[in-house]
């Protein structure tokens, strides 16, 4: 809907306060991946990137900086129908750079990208963002979102689900355990259970509990001479405020194994 492939049933969208549609130089302003094998595969990488730069009037050069930017040089000659598909992302990634836009939007760029692939891609969109430019990322890979992203939306079914800064989605959506083991722990137990405070018995002296923080279990284990092998803190990740966010709009279901 951004860059108007679709349209929204309410409202619209602009970027810098222009529609896409009315932008003069677009790949200047806005870069974007959403297919990456969404090229001619008998073109090779370099001449691929080449059309697109002749569309707007791009230097060649930038051709050869987004390809040395994006690790293609080894490739660069070669047809894009033979790459893989961290090679085809790449390149993908290549053409959202090249008018070193403002914005770019980026879908599953670390899709059937190596470790070190995904570990780049990390580091370009930090480094994006720190230059000033607005990084728009879609994704379902919670553990990279977790990694990179200041901001989340969460959408289910075509409703704004979640809009705020990470740190707080996963505060407000998950619940802060403590794992304490201790040779006395049925004792512990027996001292901490309450209708705030939840115990849960894991067995070999290991106690998890929730709705009390782990210095205020310190404090009472260490005034009633209680002994603590552990005492951690766990607090939830993204993935846990995901799916508890989602979990009524999710539109196929499985059955748990």
């Amino acid at each position: 809907m951004i860059v108007g492939l679709d349209r929204p049933t309410a409202g619209r969208v602009t970027v810098g306060g222009r529609d896409y549609r009315d932008l003069r130089s677009p790949l200047t302003e806005v870069g974007v991946l959403l297919d990456a094998k969404a090229v001619h595969t008998g073109r090779t990488a370099v001449n691929h990137l080449r059309a697109m730069a002749a569309t707007h009037g791009i230097r060649r050069s930038r051709v050869d900086e987004v390809i040395d930017i994006t690790g293609l040089g080894g490739v660069a000659r070669k047809r894009a129908g033979g790459f893989s598909l961290g090679m085809g992302q790449r390149l993908g990634i290549a053409a959202a750079l090249l008018g070193d836009p403002h914005t770019l939007i980026l879908d599953e760029p670390v899709n059937g990208l190596d470790p070190e692939g995904v570990m780049w891609v990390r580091r370009f969109v930090r480094h994006a963002a720190s230059e000033g430019r607005t990084v728009l990322l879609s994704s379902h890979l919670m553990s990279e979102m977790a990694l990179t992203a200041d901001h989340l939306i969460v959408l289910g079914r075509g409703k704004v689900l979640a809009d705020a800064p990470l740190a707080d989605i996963v505060r407000d959506w998950t619940s802060t355990t403590v794992r304490v083991r201790s040779p006395r722990a049925r004792e512990l137990a027996a001292l901490l259970a309450g209708d705030a405070v939840t115990v849960t018995d894991l067995g070999d002296d290991l106690l998890e509990i929730a709705g009390i923080a782990a210095s205020d279990i310190g404090d009472l284990a260490a005034a009633r001479g209680l002994a603590l092998h552990e005492l951690t803190p766990a607090t939830g990740t993204l993935e846990d405020a995901y799916l508890r966010l989602t979990g009524d709009e999710v539109e196929y279901k499985t059955k748990d194994i």
